[in-house]
């Protein structure tokens, strides 16, 4: 496997140098103090970094410089007349391409004061000129320096290093991605962003910084526009890009940001290989706004926001609903293959100017956010087909992926919950989407059934509070003699009462429909109705009656 990582920032260099010195630190040092240092030229270049120490006597010794160097000299073997001078002077500010890092001259032996030629190129170029008052010794200078070099370089290896064996650790660990990027920011001190090749937020570590600022950048279309002094590396291998790895501004560190990010970087990279399914950062993106989502983890709907619209959900001017989709009865293959069927056939559902996030409920059905432009007809009821035209696309997208071999009682339930603008409607559309399950379809589209929190409201809530132990306790209460009628068998006893409780408080104006959804003959039906007034001691005329049996329903069948 091969993997490479380059910057993406404009002007910003491949790789990052290590930390050294600058002029202004190798001013404070003892030694050079003691020579009563003066700057009088390119004071604005004392955060250049010294990459080593070097004496220059003569003239023609610039020639052997690369450049980052600090020059030495007391002039000695230098030129008097301007013309050399100047040609010197532009020798040592351009060595290498960059110049020295900085000037230190000596007075007293080659010259009294610094050669006007020497000021003038040094502050052009905003290469340091320091004029040192008294005699020292240089070698104290250089040896200084280059500890203070080999020590930072040392110390860069040895954080490198740490860094390498943390995710060596976490790989060996199967760590999640989520956890390598919180490493990452630890390791750092700053947010720490993954984003997939569409940029959108498949993990993120703010750090104890504000969620909104740090996803900021990611909660428009396109590249995102990073703040200065951030680091951003792609996460690539075998020539797949797969996404990006960004550190926001934060502290430097030993080993380099840049080198952190890219060992973390490879990591990922390797994870990426070895992750067979090829979807574990969708998972993922989805996973982390869910859990946000329906734990509470925001402090208030501008950073709900934030996390969703940077996962790819856009909020702002559309409609939003929450769903769940699940398949019902016999699929004939294994479940992986229904489970993928249904997601793709939703995200199809919803494209090209939709857009969705799922997740798996770990019960069997997808949990779903949903993002549509407003106006969508796809928010539209189909008259001719009695469903949501959302229903009608799904249907028509699992009639192009289902296999010839699937049984036909196999369904796609879909529950959508009721459409909005407000954050808080989402969440408690989901909540309670989640808690009534899979209730009884008010329509049906091809292989879809439709059941719909707008035109199911009391099923939905009595549902979502069915967990209640007085709401368990009054079904229990209320429909006992009929259970257990049920549960005996013999002469008698028919088993379906409940069944056909359901479906006359279902239609309770119309009995012989309600006939027909038991599937039963009006006669038998109308007798099964008698006994179960005996039973419960009821009248089924009365509509309260009725109320209080379909709430008994509705909180038993969960």
């Amino acid at each position: 496997m091969s993997a490479s990582f380059q910057s993406d920032l404009p002007g910003e260099p491949r790789t990052e140098q290590q930390p050294l010195p600058t002029v202004a630190q190798v001013l404070d040092l003892p030694e050079v103090q003691a020579g009563a240092p003066e700057v009088i030229a390119g004071s604005r270049g004392l955060d250049r970094e010294i990459r080593w120490a070097h004496v220059v006597a003569g003239a023609g010794a610039a020639e052997l410089l690369d450049g980052g160097e600090l020059a030495l000299t007391t002039g000695a073997g230098w030129p008097h007349d301007a013309r050399a001078l100047r040609s010197l002077a532009t020798s040592l500010t351009e060595a290498g391409g960059t110049g020295v890092a900085a000037i230190v001259l000596e007075l007293g032996i080659g010259f009294t004061s610094a050669p006007s030629e020497l000021v003038q190129a040094c502050e052009s170029r905003g290469v340091p000129l320091i004029v040192l008052h008294h005699e020292v010794r240089f070698v104290q200078i250089t040896q200084r320096v280059h500890q203070r070099i080999l020590s930072a370089q040392t110390e860069a290896l040895q954080a490198r290093e740490e860094v390498h064996n943390m995710l060596t650790e976490l790989g060996l660990n199967r760590s999640p991605v989520d956890y390598v990027v919180e490493r990452l920011a630890a390791t750092l001190g700053c947010p720490v962003v993954l984003e997939d090749s569409a940029h959108q937020v498949v993990a993120v570590a703010v750090h104890g910084e504000d969620p909104v600022e740090t996803l900021h950048p990611w909660n428009s279309d396109g590249e995102p526009k990073l703040p200065a002094a951030s680091a951003r590396v792609p996460v690539e291998a075998r020539g797949n890009r797969w996404g990006y790895l960004t550190a926001l501004p934060g502290p430097a560190h030993p080993a380099g940001r840049r080198t952190v990010l890219e060992l973390g970087a490879f990591a990922l990279a390797l994870g990426r290989l070895a992750d067979t399914s090829s979807d574990q950062w969708l998972q993922l993106a989805s996973k982390r706004v869910f859990e946000a989502l329906l734990s509470g983890r925001y402090r208030n709907d501008t950073e709900l926001e934030a996390q969703l619209t940077a996962a790819g959900l856009p909020i702002e001017g559309r409609i939003i609903l929450a769903a769940t989709l699940r398949g019902t009865g016999d699929f004939g293959a294994h479940d992986s293959l229904a489970h993928a069927i249904l997601e793709t056939s939703l995200r199809r559902a919803v494209a090209p100017d939709g857009r969705v996030l799922i997740t798996d409920d770990g019960e069997g059905a997808l949990l779903t956010l949903i993002s549509l432009p407003e106006g969508d007809p796809r928010l539209a009821w189909a008259e001719d087909r009695d469903a949501p035209m959302l229903a009608v696309r799904l249907a028509r997208e699992l009639d192009m992926l289902v296999p010839d071999t699937t049984p036909k009682a196999w369904r796609a339930h879909l529950a959508l919950g009721a459409a909005g603008h407000r954050l808080g409607q989402l969440v408690a559309s989901l909540e309670q989407l989640r808690a009534a399950g899979r209730l009884a379809p008010s329509s049906e589209v091809g292989r879809v059934t439709v059941q719909q929190a707008e035109r199911q409201p009391l099923a939905h809530l009595i549902r979502s509070l069915a967990g209640a132990p007085e709401l368990q306790q009054f079904s229990a209460d209320m429909l006992a003699p009929l259970v257990e009628h049920d549960r005996i068998s013999g002469p008698g006893h028919t088993g379906d009462l409940l069944v056909v409780l359901a479906a006359y408080t279902a239609h309770p104006t119309n009995r012989s429909l309600a006939a027909q959804k038991a599937r039963l003959s009006r006669s038998v039906f109308y007798q099964r109705l008698d006994l179960i007034e005996q039973l419960l001691a009821v009248d089924l005329a009365e509509g309260e009656t009725i109320a209080a049996l379909t709430v008994a329903l509705l909180a038993r069948s969960r």
